[in-house]
């Protein structure tokens, strides 16, 4: 029983990075119907900045979970206005291989200057040790970031769901059309939201910072798990990108533990339930269904 719950919280851990990263790619895709494959390069910047902030400046960890993402924000916001702006009314394809290229840009940038290797980050003082839960010991650090990312994603299901800005992002966000037709201008929302996906990508990034190894690869070996989340969940549908999140993390931890001698099983078994969903569902668990033309 004990080895179960473990391997429940180890899920849900994993499915906290997941949500964050399917959260703001849902919201992207949702207004600009871009496919952002630099998600998982602006992850790997997230955790690669708050190794460099901590390495070469001292800035502490609790300092970068607010530096990054606000950095990484601004910066995605000028790359919508600069250059992701310009092609989104030509075939998405094209915004597609753009963020494909940019990815390759900012992980040779990384590597260049910081090498292959992976660098380790120490965990805050405040989070190191264990959290007694009666039946087994849990990381206290794992135990941050599940309470953090549910809090998160509440406020952010709060002010989307709850206050005028957030009805009518969320609007702009699943029914960009229709909102329009109500006469609110889309537009001037596309470039604040693009940063507030490119900022949860970031934090994630500096959550992953101490529980895993910082390298310029590690945003690449995540994205297409979390395109997959997506998909499930359903493209542009925020609580669906969430739920699927942490859906799938609880999937792939309870393959690995009890599927571990079956290892192209429990590695593949994301995609099976992704065929699964599209089979059932094309337009995924909470997505729309695209009216017939």
């Amino acid at each position: 029983m004990s080895g179960f719950l473990q391997n429940t919280f180890n899920g849900l851990v994993g499915g906290a990075f997941y949500a964050l990263l399917a959260l703001g790619l849902a919201v992207i895709f949702g207004m600009l119907r871009v496919v952002n494959f630099a998600h998982g390069a602006f992850y790997m910047l997230g955790a690669f900045g708050a190794y460099v902030l901590l390495a070469e400046a001292g800035v502490p960890f609790w300092a970068a979970l607010v530096i990054m993402p606000l950095a990484l924000g601004l910066l995605g916001m000028v790359l919508e206005r600069a250059v992701i702006h310009r092609l989104t009314r030509l075939d998405p394809l094209y915004n597609f291989l753009l963020t494909f290229g940019l990815t390759l840009i900012l992980q040779d940038l990384v590597k260049s200057r910081y090498g292959v290797q992976s660098s380790p980050y120490a965990t805050p003082t405040e989070l190191s040790g264990t959290v007694d839960f009666g039946l087994f010991d849990f990381p206290t650090y794992r135990v941050f970031i599940l309470g953090f990312t549910v809090l998160l994603c509440v406020a952010v299901w709060w002010v989307l769901g709850r206050t005028r800005i957030g009805m009518v992002v969320r609007a702009a966000t699943e029914r960009p059309e229709l909102t329009r037709a109500f006469g609110i201008d889309v537009g001037k929302w596309v470039t604040p939201v693009f940063g507030f996906g490119i900022a949860l990508a970031g934090l994630a990034g500096v959550l992953a910072a101490p529980m895993r190894a910082v390298n310029p690869l590690m945003g690449a070996d995540l994205i297409i798990v979390v395109f997959a989340v997506v998909v499930i969940g359903g493209l542009g549908s925020i609580f669906g990108s969430v739920a699927a999140g942490f859906g799938i993390g609880l999937i792939q931890a309870w393959g690995e533990a009890y599927l571990s001698d079956y290892p192209l099983v429990s590695q593949t078994v994301v995609f099976v339930v992704m065929a699964a969903v599209l089979l059932w569902r094309p337009a995924g668990l909470f997505g729309r269904e695209e009216a017939p033309a």
